[in-house]
Formats: C-alpha cells, sequence, structure tokens
C-alpha cells in the first residue's frame, strides 16, 4: 500500500466518485494510515468545501465508512470527525443540494443515533447544521424514495453489537454486507455501511466522465498497442489458453514449447536451403575455354569500332 503524502491524498480525494468501490478503497487506505488522522480529517474537509455540491454527498459516505471500519482498530476517526462534520454539514447544507442528498445525509445521521455511533447531542447538532433543526427530520419514503429503500445497501457497524431499538426517524435497511480484503499483508474484514449510489438512479457526472476517458484511453483503442498484441503468442491471446497457464511452472512451459516450434521451423529452412545449394553446378568443374577467354575489349576500342 503507497505511503502517505498530503498530495498523494489530495489527488486520491479529487479522483473519488461515487461507486462503492472507490469508497472502500480510499476508506482502506485512510484506516491504514489512521496515525496521519489529524491531517487526513482537516484536508478532507477542505476538500469537500471545494468539491461540487453533489460530490459533497461522497464525501459524507466516506467519512461515515473511515468513521464506522475504523472502530475496531481505534477511536481517533471518530473523535476526529466529530469536530469537523459541524462544518461539513453547514457546508453542504449552504451548497443548494437536492432533497435526496438532504435525504441521505438524515439517513446517516439517523443511522448514526441508532447504532450509537455518536451522542444524541452530537446528532442534534449535526441535525441542526445541516436541516437548522436539532430533530433529524423523517425520511419519507416516497416517490423515488422508494425505489431505494431496497436498492441502498446498509449502513451499520460491526454484527456483534447489541440490537438497540430503532429510532422512527431511521428508514429500516437491510443487514450489512461484509467483504475480507488484505491491507498491507494483513486480512482483513471491511464492512459495507454506507447507502452508496442507488442503482435506480443515474450516475454522477464525475463517474460518467471517468468511464468514457478509460474507455477512450484503453489499450485497445491505440494502434501501435494493438500491433503489440497481435504479435503475443496464441496462448496468451485466447482466453480459453489462459485456463492452462495455473502456475509459473506451466507459464514456463508454454514458451519453451513456442521457442522449440519456432527452432524446428528454423531448421526445417535451413535443411532446404542445404538442398538449394547441393543442387547447383559446380563451377570449377565446367571446362576450360582454348586458349583461355578473350580479354573484353576496352572504352577506347570499343569508340573507335563505333566510328568505323
Amino acid at each position: 500500500m503507497s505511503s502517505f503524502t498530503e498530495t498523494g491524498l489530495v489527488k486520491k480525494l479529487l479522483d473519488l466518485n461515487s461507486s462503492q468501490q472507490s469508497i472502500q478503497t480510499l476508506s482502506l487506505w485512510l484506516i491504514h494510515h489512521r496515525k496521519h488522522h489529524s491531517i487526513i480529517v482537516k484536508t478532507w474537509l477542505k476538500e469537500l468545501q471545494r468539491a461540487p455540491s453533489a460530490k459533497k454527498l461522497t464525501f459524507m459516505y466516506l467519512a461515515n465508512d473511515v468513521i464506522q471500519n475504523s472502530k475496531k482498530k481505534g477511536p481517533e476517526y471518530g473523535r476526529e470527525f466529530e469536530h469537523y462534520l459541524p462544518k461539513a454539514f453547514k457546508y453542504i447544507a449552504q451548497s443548494s443540494p437536492e432533497p435526496k442528498t438532504i435525504n441521505n445525509l438524515n439517513r446517516i445521521l439517523g443511522i448514526w443515533g441508532e447504532r450509537g455511533v455518536y451522542e444524541e447531542a452530537k446528532i442534534k447538532e449535526y441535525s441542526l447544521a445541516l436541516n437548522g433543526t436539532e430533530a433529524v427530520p423523517k425520511v419519507e419514503a416516497n416517490g423515488n424514495d422508494k425505489k431505494r429503500k431496497a436498492a441502498d445497501p446498509p449502513a451499520s457497524t460491526n454484527e456483534t453489537e447489541p440490537t438497540k431499538k430503532v429510532s422512527p426517524s431511521v428508514v429500516p435497511e437491510k443487514k450489512a454486507k461484509s467483504e475480507v480484503v488484505e491491507v498491507n499483508g494483513k486480512v482483513e474484514t471491511h464492512i459495507t455501511l454506507s447507502p452508496h449510489q442507488p442503482d435506480g438512479d443515474p450516475p454522477e457526472p464525475e463517474e460518467l466522465i471517468k468511464v468514457i476517458m478509460e474507455l477512450e484511453n484503453s489499450a485497445s483503442s491505440d494502434g501501435d498497442v494493438r500491433a503489440k498484441i497481435a504479435k503475443y503468442d496464441e496462448a496468451v491471446m485466447k482466453l480459453a489458453a489462459l485456463d492452462r497457464m495455473e502456475d509459473k511452472q506451466t507459464a514456463i512451459q508454454l514458451a519453451a514449447d513456442e521457442y522449440q516450434e519456432k527452432l524446428a521451423k528454423i531448421k526445417e529452412v535451413q535443411k532446404e536451403v542445404r538442398n538449394h545449394l547441393n543442387k547447383l553446378p559446380d563451377l570449377t568443374s565446367l571446362p576450360d575455354a582454348p586458349g583461355g577467354l578473350a580479354p573484353l575489349p576496352s572504352a577506347g576500342d570499343l569508340f573507335n569500332v563505333h566510328h568505323h
């Protein structure tokens, strides 16, 4: 996993999109570098303030993922974010967000209250910054929200936590999904927490642009790259042949077989060349002309003959 630098962090935040993979990957990287939690959270807030209104929600999904998944590692992120979240919610409220953005943020606040991520007083403070009222508004399940209700991934903490009474302001969520990942050589379980982009909603513009750029810059769209790919061995070109390449030894054997085949072709060509040479007449065995060959006329002789 790459080392931490503030410049690298800013770049990763700029590249962040609303996909689950993007959020989870950056979340794991931040948790791995949690000893830099102070500068990380400050930079997160600064970039959230600069980000377009539509992307601010993605920053909150990232914060939610980091806060909850880092709890078993230590309280650093939870405590650090606690001081900066009021400003974050205030920045979002001032950016003229869409109603669905406010609904998703209130869903996160409700979940934090339900799971005890933050105390009730803090939840009220965050709600006041976002909604102008301490009470977290109930997320209405109508219109597009009805479609999202089943599509949203859950937002919850560890399954081992005791079940608490569900707040009336919280929309029931499905069971949390978890995924085993490897971080710096250690296998860890990462729980999917954030209610990411619903399946029925259109993707964010930034995500669409990124996908289009990747397609335009793909290897198959470059003429030189396509030419190089065309020269690859058939065992590499065909997907079916890749099934045979189970390990390094198999790959070496495939390469050796290819070289043996080429060597056999070279020897065959050499044999044909030798046979052709053997069939050519021996110039040394040709009879000598009597008296030898007459010398060729000089240029002067040719000129004189031409004028006579």
